[in-house]
Formats: structure tokens, C-alpha cells, sequence
């Protein structure tokens, strides 16, 4: 290297510290000034964050030339994932959320805008919960102070979100839907579906947003823009509540389904046909070809790739079959394609409907019911099992980091992913966290999570639910 080219100097450099671990750079950084300077390139730093987690939240971070903002967000996060792995007393607070005089029906993240958060390791999250007490209520859950409060109306169903738009959206017994304002609480608009069980999802295409509604009666409603209006509805399972709907990662599909009857087959609806409907052509739909749906999700990282735990022949005997939506368009006509790509069988030992599925990627499932888990190739191979909880399993998360399940036990359990060699992704068991006493409680209900916190709900034996908020400290 020529001494009178110092830029060609620090180029090779860079080149070589992209080898490095994030001790070794430290401690190359320490060498001369030469070294220093490479080492502390926010270049390095980004590249780094980017290769160990799939979504950093650059928004955090300002200018990149000022005191090297990638560099302090991966040590920074690295010792915030520390923490959370060890989950140690002093490792995070936990605070109880008491306000709500009924039964949690369910509860969703607010996250704030970006130009409003702070540094991640001191962000503030916002719950909003929505009860059967009537009411819907936002909280800040690291220093437990409730936000805003609903008017009561009718017992409340259902809740979600939409982050983008820090929108609120419930439904009630009636059927009235309603959306808030997640910031304040005030009503923004509200529609009456007339079903007194409504299943929500909210998504947006190409930058308009939709809702659409599963019913009571079987039917899928969508609505449009923050003024819910219908843009169309079709039926999917006549007379049978639709308690099964899912977007795909492309959001060219709607999967709608049923629990409730196991000779019912779910559906795949094309999205575009229920947000720009035809006047003279009902929605492109079609049948997946499985008897029955126990649960289902879409692999994250694909654009339609749909996984579906149903029966077998027998009643007890489950099976998980995954299959690629696509459409083929004619000059005359449009056809949808369901076509299966992997089927095995399940090696779970319930009678338990209540089966939780999740996808971490291409080829990890995750699986809940009674009291056990289960980790799982795409291809059918087992990777890992547990069974740490005593009483069965309520509900369960799974983000980039961890998976979390909640039980009637009382507890969380918490697993962490690690990439085991020839295996692939599997998971580890980490630490459990208490939600309190048995003699004042029935066990948890649902979990949640963000980057930094964790928020699951008990049910009181006074029928006044409490929701506990984790949250993990720097």
C-alpha cells in the first residue's frame, strides 16, 4: 500500500474489519489512529445491525455523522437482547394495568410516529386494550399510567391496529365496528356489520387502507378508507362464524375460515376483487383443498406461501400441509391456483382445538397446544420440543428475537432462536416470567410483545382483568 494514498489506506482497511466480530473491531480500534478511523466507520456499524437483524429502526438513529449512531445502536441493542435473554430481577420492570372491570377480549401495540420516538433503549410504548366492560383503553406500559379511556358501549370483541396510521379499530356484540384515534381516543368513524362476533383484519394496498370483516354468518365484509365504507361482501362458510382470516405477506390474498366445522374447507380469496369489486362478477375465490382448518399463517417471507393444520381421516389424527397461491389470467378469464407443496403429518398427542401457529421464515413453524411446543421444518422434521408449562397454553408470540407463551399456569415462558448448525433455526429455552397468585387469578389469556417489552393479560376470579406490561431496561 502506498503511504502518500491514505484513502486507499482506509479503504483496504474497512475491507478487512467487514471479517470482524464487534469485539475484535472494538478492540482494533484501539491500534492507532489509522485504525480508529476505519473502525469507526458508520458503514461498518450499519452493516453489522443489518446482518444480525432483519428490521432495525433507523429512525432512531439521526444523522449517521454524528458520535457514530449505527455503532451505539448495535452495543446498545446488544445489551438490551443481553437482558432480555437473561430475564433477571432488576432486568426489567413489571407493571400491573388495573382499570378494566371485565373480561380482556384482547389488546394491541401503538407505536408512535417516528419523528416522535426517542432512542430505542428508552422508547415508550403504547397499548390500547379492549375489554367486555365496554370500553377501549390506552396505556403507557413502562411506567403503567393509563392514556385515555373509551366511552362504554356494548361488550367489546375484538381489537387491532394499524401502526402506520396509530389507528385503533374494535368491534362489539352488535356488531358495530369502530375506529379510534390512538393518540387521544377519539372516534373516527364506525360501521355496523350486524354480527355479534366480528373478526378483524387490517391491512393496506398501495397505500390505501382496508378492513375486512369476518362475521357471525359466515361472510367476509371489506371496508375502505377512515370512513369505513363497504366496498363489498361474500359469503365463505355459510352459517359458520368466520374466526380464521389472514393476509398474505404480498397482500394479494385474503385467507377466510372457519374452526367451528371440520368438513368446511377455508377459502383464498383474491384481494383485489374485494377492494375493487367488479359490478357484474362476484369475488375470486376458491376452496384450499383440506377438510376442515385448526389454525393457519402465511410464511412471512414468502409472497403467498399459506401453512394449514387440519384433519386427517380421523378426528385426533392432524396433519400440516402447505401450499403456493397464485393467479393465472386469461384474455377471458382469471383463475386462482392452490397448489400444495409439502403435507406431513403432526406428531401431536391432543385432543385440544386449540392449536397455535406461527412462522418465523421460509422454513420454521411454530406450534402450540396444550401444554407443549413445538418447533418445525417446512419439510415435516422436528427440530425441537417442549413441554415446560403445567396447565395448557392461552396464547403465543413470535418475533425475530424470541417467542413467548402465555399459560393458564400463570407464567410466560421465553425462548430465544438460535441457528443450530445442520438443523437450521431452532429454539432455547431462556426464563419464565410470574403473573401472580392463583388465589386471585385464573391463569394468562394473551401475550404480546415488542423489541423491548412484553404484555399479557389475567383473568381475575373477580371477572376484572389485569394486564401485566414487561418491560426491559438498559
Amino acid at each position: 500500500m502506498d503511504p502518500h494514498q491514505p484513502h486507499l489506506i482506509s479503504d483496504c482497511l474497512i475491507h478487512v474489519f467487514t471479517f470482524l466480530t464487534d469485539e475484535d473491531l472494538i478492540s482494533a480500534s484501539s491500534v492507532c489512529q489509522d485504525w480508529h478511523q476505519a473502525a469507526e466507520t458508520p458503514w461498518l456499524w450499519r452493516r453489522m445491525c443489518l446482518q444480525r437483524w432483519t428490521f432495525c429502526n433507523i429512525a432512531v438513529l439521526g444523522s449517521e455523522g454524528v458520535n457514530h449512531s449505527w455503532k451505539r445502536y448495535f452495543l446498545r441493542r446488544c445489551h438490551l437482547e443481553m437482558k432480555m435473554t437473561k430475564g433477571r430481577t432488576g432486568g426489567y420492570t413489571c407493571k400491573s394495568l388495573r382499570g378494566h372491570t371485565g373480561r380482556v377480549v384482547g389488546f394491541v401495540y401503538l407505536k408512535e410516529s417516528s419523528a416522535q420516538l426517542p432512542h430505542l433503549w428508552n422508547s415508550s410504548a403504547t397499548v390500547c386494550s379492549a375489554s367486555a366492560d365496554g370500553t377501549v383503553r390506552a396505556w403507557n406500559i413502562q411506567n403503567g399510567e393509563p392514556l385515555w379511556c373509551s366511552p362504554v358501549q356494548s361488550p367489546l370483541t375484538g381489537i387491532v391496529s394499524d401502526e402506520q396510521h396509530e389507528v385503533v379499530i374494535t368491534a362489539d356484540s352488535t356488531g358495530l365496528i369502530k375506529t379510534w384515534q390512538g393518540q387521544t381516543g377519539q372516534e373516527v368513524a364506525s360501521f355496523s356489520s350486524g354480527s355479534p362476533h366480528s373478526t378483524l383484519l387490517q391491512y393496506s394496498v398501495n397505500n390505501n387502507w382496508f378492513l375486512t370483516v369476518g362475521t357471525s354468518q359466515g361472510a367476509v365484509c371489506t371496508l375502505a378508507d377512515s370512513a369505513l365504507a363497504k366496498r363489498s361482501s361474500v359469503m365463505v362458510c355459510d352459517s359458520f362464524k368466520v374466526n380464521i382470516l389472514l393476509v398474505s405477506p404480498d397482500k394479494k390474498w385474503i385467507m377466510a375460515g372457519t374452526k367451528d366445522n371440520d368438513d368446511l374447507s377455508p377459502k383464498v380469496i383474491y384481494t383485489e376483487s374485494l377492494t375493487s369489486p367488479s359490478e357484474d362478477e362476484d369475488p375470486l375465490c376458491q376452496s384450499v383443498p383440506v377438510i376442515g382448518c385448526q389454525a393457519a399463517v402465511f410464511i412471512p417471507t414468502q409472497p403467498a406461501r399459506l401453512a394449514i393444520i387440519h384433519h386427517n381421516e380421523r378426528p385426533n389424527n392432524k396433519v400440516l400441509s402447505v401450499f403456493d397461491v397464485s393467479i393465472k389470467k386469461t384474455k377471458y378469464k382469471s383463475e386462482i391456483q392452490v397448489q400444495q407443496v409439502e403435507s406431513f403429518p403432526l406428531t401431536l398427542n391432543t385432543r385440544s382445538s386449540h392449536i397455535h401457529l406461527e412462522a418465523k421464515d421460509s422454513n420454521c413453524l411454530v406450534l402450540a397446544a396444550d401444554q407443549e411446543l413445538w418447533v418445525y421444518s417446512l419439510k415435516g422434521a422436528l427440530l425441537a420440543s417442549f413441554k415446560e408449562h403445567t396447565l395448557p397454553i392461552s396464547s403465543m408470540c413470535v418475533d425475530s428475537f424470541r417467542v413467548v407463551t402465555a399459560s393458564q399456569d400463570l407464567s410466560l415462558r421465553v425462548l430465544t432462536w438460535r441457528n443450530d448448525g445442520d438443523r437450521g433455526l431452532t429454539l432455547e429455552s431462556r426464563y419464565n416470567l410470574l403473573g401472580g397468585s392463583h388465589t386471585m387469578s385464573r391463569g394468562f389469556t394473551h401475550v404480546a410483545c415488542d423489541y423491548s417489552s412484553i404484555v399479557a393479560s389475567v383473568e381475575g376470579k373477580d371477572g376484572k382483568d389485569v394486564l401485566k406490561a414487561y418491560s426491559f431496561t438498559s
